[in-house]
């Protein structure tokens, strides 16, 4: 095979099978040449043919939908809050922050046992708030001494059972009021929510259907979301006013609104 060694690089298939025969002095088969010249000649076809189709596919236009409409329908249900928030807190201060830890502490183990006698799963629920401590400045900069914070909250849905447990408490005072609807009673009313919201959905997609001039629509994409909406803030009686007038048992007397629960469906259909 010495021969071979000098052929040039670009030197085509067919050209080789000739080469092989002379240096090993083998009858030249025209036929084999042939079938291989046509195999080459296919190959080179075939790719051509892919490109074209790849290039074609690329820059293909692609039809812009017809005759689409863009809608939205809500449903609203409003349910009465039935989940009450109720936050306790106390202010010390004191010379030195180990102090002031100090007090907070007690006042926080004090009314945390209180609580816990009257806790029930899901009808009062005990847990704590913020607990912190900060410096206290003086004009010139420097620090003069140090106030905490520390914050208990009653949640559930016992109103009574809440409020006459927070009575109770007397190292903290109540400092805030907050209703909100519970799990439980938003998955009862959402459906009901998203039923309105379809039904409305659909008979506007069938109006603006006919008014357009068609007959039938098919619904090309939608989504569904959900969210509640509370009643506007009202005045609720502070720490001190809590306190101000009433016994150690009287129960601060409290009163839920109404929330709405609304199911928003938005999408486009197309017209036929």
């Amino acid at each position: 095979m010495v021969c071979m060694r000098g052929l040039p690089m670009g030197v085509g298939r067919e050209v080789k099978v000739v080469a092989r025969a002379v240096c090993t002095r083998r009858r030249i088969d025209m036929k084999e040449i042939f079938d291989m010249k046509l195999k080459t000649q296919l190959m080179v076809a075939t790719a051509a043919f892919a490109c074209a189709g790849v290039a074609f596919s690329q820059t293909a236009p692609v039809a812009e939908p017809r005759n689409v409409v863009q809608l939205s329908a809500t449903g609203t249900v409003e349910v009465e809050q039935d989940l009450l928030v109720l936050n306790l807190a106390t202010s010390k201060e004191a010379a030195d922050a180990t102090t002031v830890q100090t007090q907070l502490k007690q006042a926080l183990d004090a009314a945390l046992k209180e609580a816990r006698r009257n806790a029930q799963p899901g009808q009062l629920d005990v847990r704590t708030g913020p607990f912190g401590l900060y410096p206290r400045y003086g004009k010139d900069g420097k620090i003069n001494g140090w106030q905490g914070r520390a914050e208990l909250v009653l949640e559930g849905r016992d109103f009574a059972r809440i409020t006459a447990t927070a009575s109770k408490i007397q190292t903290l005072a109540i400092n805030q009021v907050a209703f909100s609807l519970s799990t439980e009673a938003r998955a009862k009313v959402e459906g009901e929510a998203q039923t309105q919201a379809i039904n409305q959905f659909k008979a506007r997609a069938s109006e603006l259907t006919k008014g357009f001039g068609f007959s039938d629509y098919s619904l090309r994409e939608v989504s569904v979301n959900s969210n509640e909406m509370l009643p506007g803030p009202r005045p609720r009686m502070m720490a001190a006013e809590a306190k101000m007038g009433m016994s150690s048992d009287s129960a601060v007397p409290v009163e839920a609104g109404k929330a709405q629960v609304i199911v928003n469906v938005s999408g486009s259909v197309q017209m036929r």
